[in-house]
């Protein structure tokens, strides 16, 4: 790597670096502006409100935003050297133009494996807290206990081939439940096997499901087999995070999680599959998104203009609006509408590709 490669790399990174923590600092001040009466109610202390609820919410508005933080840092630095006609120097000096945008791309590369490794594994964790601290504290204070109710009834679903689960009430919180029933088919929809319990927890340290006064009725050719208990200890195909429906799950999932948990609800035929999926498919296309940002800005912001660096932020701001609008109408069409999740989530990296591509091809070398 040359002196001018690790020159470029160095303001790409450092550049970032103090953009993601000026915002992040901003961003803060200005939520604990709008959050302060329902943090007053919760009574909490500041250490609980950082540790419980900040540490949360900070890797989950980073990660967020991280492609334009990217976006606007290579604008800005890059709007600066050209302002100072170092570019001009770069090419005059027989470096291509391709040469010139090798450091971007290494340091594009490094940013988009931080953010990559952050969507399987940090994110879910942070969303987890922040979830858990906005259900507990905040959702409360503003009326939207029934968007997010601990007790859900008349659940029906598949759990494998042949075989469905009902149940009348159950719990989120203690993991119990009642009206519990089990049924088993052959593959010409015969019923062969009906258990029904009163009432059914999970047990924690078995990870099997406790059912109680239970009924066991096998449907023999002739006759049935039917076998009364005051409790049984079952192992199903669904655990108490499946019967957990609420608009935080699918964020607090690791992807290794995320993907049993996907082709369970495939299995069963949810309704809310196409959401999930556009969560899944989004954790491996925004880290692509910061490679795409960063020829962008970089064959934007090597122009020197009369504008200076204010012209170049200006569209760089443009662009971030634009990329944010489409990627949201993309996942609104695919979760409420027929839009395939796959195409919500590369869509506007297709699209944004194609105009980096244009924008490089025509920036002057």
């Amino acid at each position: 790597m040359k002196k001018i490669d690790q020159y470029i790399l160095g303001k790409f990174l450092t550049t970032f670096f103090f953009c993601i923590i000026l915002f992040t600092v901003i961003i803060v001040v200005v939520d604990i502006s709008e959050k302060t009466d329902d943090f007053v109610k919760a009574k909490l202390t500041a250490w609980q409100i950082f540790s419980q609820y900040y540490i949360g919410f900070i890797p989950r508005i980073d990660a967020m935003l991280f492609p334009l933080f990217v976006f606007l840092s290579v604008i800005f630095f890059t709007s600066k050297m050209a302002g100072r006609s170092e570019i001009i120097a770069i090419l005059s000096s027989g470096t291509s133009f391709r040469r010139m945008l090798a450091p971007y791309m290494v340091g594009a590369f490094i940013l988009a494996g931080i953010l990559w490794i952050g969507y399987q594994y940090v994110v879910p964790k942070a969303n987890m807290k922040y979830g858990d601290f906005s259900k507990n504290y905040i959702d409360v204070n503003r009326g939207m206990l029934n968007t997010n109710k601990s007790y859900i009834q008349d659940l029906y679903f598949k759990v494998d081939k042949n075989a469905y689960v009902g149940i009348r009430g159950y719990d989120t919180i203690t993991k119990t439940g009642n009206g519990f029933f089990y049924q088993k088919f052959n593959d010409s929809s015969k019923l062969l096997y009906n258990l029904r319990a009163s009432t059914f927890s999970w047990d924690t340290a078995n990870s099997k499901w406790r059912l109680k006064n239970t009924e066991e009725r096998k449907i023999l050719p002739i006759t049935e087999d039917v076998k009364h208990a005051d409790q049984l200890l079952m192992s199903y195909n669904f655990k108490p995070i499946d019967l957990r429906k609420d608009e935080y799950l699918k964020d607090q999932m690791p992807t290794r999680e995320l993907d049993a948990y996907i082709k369970n609800e495939r299995l069963r035929g949810s309704e809310g599959l196409n959401d999930l999926l556009v969560e899944r498919y989004n954790r491996d296309a925004i880290p692509v998104s910061v490679i795409i940002l960063t020829v962008i800005g970089m064959a934007l912001a090597s122009r020197k203009v009369r504008g200076g660096s204010g012209a170049h932020i200006a569209i760089g701001v443009l662009l971030s609006v634009t990329y944010i609008l489409f990627s949201r109408f993309s996942v609104v069409f695919a979760t409420k509408g027929s839009f395939s999740p796959l195409l919500a989530a590369w869509t506007p990296n297709l699209v944004f590709g194609l105009l980096a591509f244009y924008i490089y091809k025509t920036a002057p070398k």
